[in-house]
């Protein structure tokens, strides 16, 4: 079986192209005892991939040059030498940016779709979905009756965000850019939607939440801190997942400047990753799959096709123009 791949060519200094990738087709090794060969139909691309561009620490070890990158992928076993897989077994992996892998067993899990397209399990009911509820459900202890502040809720996980903020009595102000996200946040019951592009973000903000925010959950850093810092009640709490507007210019980003304001209202700022809250993933699937099937969140997605345009669908994450989560197919 041959499969081509994407390796990381040069590390991107600044907003990455397509200079900084190489596809190159290989040939794969039969599996020998205890592995598999598996054939992928759909892979992801998130922001969080960019800091593994860096050679240093971030969200995980840093890519190789000259080795093929990795990610969330779904795809089903075309041979397998293990009792545990056969032949069509649909399965995920971490062995995205490339079309097919052959390796152990033990690296790939069998996946149960609920009932749901199997692609959502990269997405709305995978990991951010899982980082959009261990964010708001435990690391800024979401009470009913929140004023919940999201940036960038028009993504994969701000769009979780704010339908589980919904569904669970909360108040939701969202950000996004451009009209037709804006639309969009409306459309899935965002209370007060914002587009940053247009006008004065901090004013804005303070329109829609006159009395302040309980939570904010991070995905855009810069600016929006900053006026989620100047809105926030007493004691509020900030769950900081991500900071795009930051990833290309990690050196030159500047804090908030209105940071003191952290000590006089007692706020509690936390990051964290996902992988930290492993222990929650059950729970999240079983949940978000009876509301999907029920109509109660709606799923976005937005999907390049073919593994020559893998690098052009992550490229698309720092221009804004993905809607939900942005996916691409493979077969």
């Amino acid at each position: 079986m041959k499969s081509r791949e994407v390796r990381l060519k040069s590390r991107p200094q600044g907003l990455p192209t397509g200079a900084h990738f190489d596809i190159v087709t290989v040939d794969l090794p039969a599996p020998k005892d205890g592995e598999v060969q598996v054939r992928n139909s759909w892979m992801t691309v998130d922001p969080y991939m960019r800091g593994r561009m860096y050679d240093g620490p971030s969200y995980a070890a840093p890519f190789q040059v000259g080795e093929a990158m990795q990610g969330g992928a779904v795809g089903k076993v075309v041979a397998s030498k293990s009792p545990a897989f056969k032949e069509g077994d649909l399965v995920q992996s971490f062995f995205g940016w490339r079309e097919g892998f052959t390796a152990p067993a033990s690296l790939v899990q069998k996946l149960d779709t609920h009932g749901l397209p199997e692609q959502m399990f990269l997405g709305a009911v995978g990991m951010p979905g899982h980082t959009a509820w261990a964010g708001l459900m435990r690391v800024a202890a979401f009470k009913p009756g929140d004023t919940v502040f999201v940036s960038g809720a028009a993504g994969a996980v701000g769009s979780m965000v704010a339908q589980i903020a919904k569904l669970k009595g909360g108040t939701v102000i969202g950000t996004a850019g451009g009209k037709e996200k804006v639309a969009f946040l409306k459309e899935i019951g965002v209370d007060h939607a914002i587009d940053y592009k247009e006008g004065n973000l901090l004013q804005a903000l303070q329109k829609a939440a006159p009395k302040g925010i309980d939570i904010y959950f991070d995905n855009v850093g810069g600016d929006h801190l900053e006026a989620a810092i100047a809105v926030a009640k007493e004691h509020a709490r900030f769950a900081i997942c991500g900071g795009i507007s930051g990833y290309n210019d990690m050196a030159a980003m500047a804090g908030p400047r209105n940071f003191l304001q952290v000590v006089g209202k007692r706020l509690r700022i936390e990051g964290f990753i996902v992988s930290d809250h492993g222990d929650m993933l059950g729970e999240y699937v079983g949940q978000m799959s009876e509301w999907i099937k029920a109509g109660k969140v709606q799923v976005r997605e937005t999907v390049d096709e073919g593994i020559e345009n893998a690098v052009g669908a992550f490229l698309k994450l720092f221009s804004g123009a993905n809607t939900g989560k942005m996916l691409v197919k493979l077969a």
